[in-house]
């Protein structure tokens, strides 16, 4: 009789530890969080952190734990990161993905399972378009998207002649055809760099003889603030203007000084939205980390607060992978950025707009000036149309 009721003690106390340990939501944060462009990687990572913060250590009702794991921007160690937290870790959902070659890297890691992944700044249009996946989401945009938005912008300005200037991987290359695909004047010169070049004074020598209206850049990281301060030491700030996408970001601005003054930028989301949740969240953010946060960083704080909204619709029954992926896909929010939904390949349709650094006076606080609202309404990327998802 003792040894029975012993037995059923234990089983209680195992079904109880069983219980609390399934409570608890694991994730894998997955990010380029060393080297020179290490900037992005932590944005992510503290704009994600912010999101727990505000919501109380839980998403979704449920208590988390994040794994956290630097990719160092290699390929081999992103796929041996990915297999820990797969199978060591047994997390349930993974999230980061700062590189769009890192990225792609994984496809095969993340076609062989169903835990979900939600990247939140690489966008590469493969995995927008034919090797999109049910369980691989990105609440960023594709990559294209901003490029795109100032493709159309510079279009509609009347620019005969550019050049352009961006990192030669994936990413890179989708910005450029992004936006050609809305900017139909001549490209004069396609500059396409190595990732970890940080001198780009030959390049502009080359550029600025040939005398383009305007020059078109997409630069991140450590690469930003060395491409702004040289375009203004060789004399071309105030003389060809420069159009950018992801390039004049958070912290980064504030290092480039007076040369970021006057520059133009368009994206889905900055720290100029004016909406309630996007100002709740640069008050936090800078408060908390003493920063203006980036675009990399609001696009991981939103990640956050889509699987709070996705947790809960799944009632925390996250070890239903499929469930789980379709709890994501529906989930309804508040994003920063305004109106948000996934389309049919997971990637977001969204509004897209452009905005002007500026700095007055003697004020230090970097303002972002709306100059053209919703210069893309409603858009959903070019690959959309390739995905097998239904």
């Amino acid at each position: 009789m003792i040894k029975t009721t012993m037995k059923m003690a234990m089983a209680i106390l195992g079904a109880v530890a069983m219980g609390h340990a399934s409570a608890d939501v694991k994730i894998g944060f997955l990010a380029t969080l060393s080297g020179p462009s290490a900037e992005n990687g932590i944005d992510q990572l503290d704009g994600f952190n912010l999101a727990v913060e505000q919501l109380g250590g839980l998403l979704g009702g449920e208590k988390v734990i994040v794994v956290k794991e630097d990719d160092q921007l290699k390929p081999e160690i992103a796929i041996a990161s990915v297999t820990k937290l797969l199978d060591r870790d047994k997390v349930d959902v993974v999230t980061g993905l700062t590189f769009a070659n890192i990225f792609m890297a994984l496809q095969g890691k993340i076609g062989a399972t169903d835990v979900p992944f939600i990247g939140s700044v690489a966008g590469p249009s493969p995995t927008a378009g034919a090797q999109c996946k049910p369980n691989l989401f990105v609440t960023s945009w594709q990559s294209d998207g901003p490029a795109e938005a100032m493709g159309k912008y510079m279009e509609d300005k009347g620019l005969k002649r550019i050049s352009t200037f961006t990192p030669n991987f994936v990413g890179g290359k989708d910005k450029i055809a992004g936006l050609k695909r809305f900017y139909k004047g001549q490209i004069s010169d396609e500059m396409y760099t190595p990732l970890n070049q940080l001198d780009f004074s030959a390049e502009l020598t080359q550029v600025s003889a040939n005398k383009p209206d305007a020059i078109f850049a997409f630069y991140v990281g450590g690469l930003a603030p060395s491409f702004v301060r040289q375009y203004q030491q060789m004399g071309l700030l105030g003389k060809v203007p420069l159009y950018t996408t992801n390039t004049l970001e958070g912290a980064a601005i504030d290092v480039m000084g007076s040369a970021a003054n006057g520059l133009l930028v368009a994206d889905a989301w900055t720290p100029g939205m004016n909406n309630p949740q996007s100002k709740q969240f640069v008050a936090a953010y800078e408060k908390k980390y003493g920063r203006m946060p980036s675009s990399f960083a609001a696009y991981s704080y939103d990640t956050g607060m889509l699987l709070d909204a996705a947790i809960r619709s799944a009632n925390g029954k996250v070890d239903n992978r499929k469930a789980f992926a379709k709890a994501i896909a529906t989930a309804q929010f508040k994003s920063v950025r305004g109106d948000f939904r996934f389309g049919k390949n997971n990637y977001p349709v969204q509004d897209y707009h452009v905005f002007q650094i500026w700095k007055e006076g003697n004020r230090q606080r970097t303002e972002f000036k709306l100059v053209a609202e919703g210069i893309l309404k409603g858009h959903a990327d070019a690959f959309a149309p390739q995905c097998p998802l239904k």
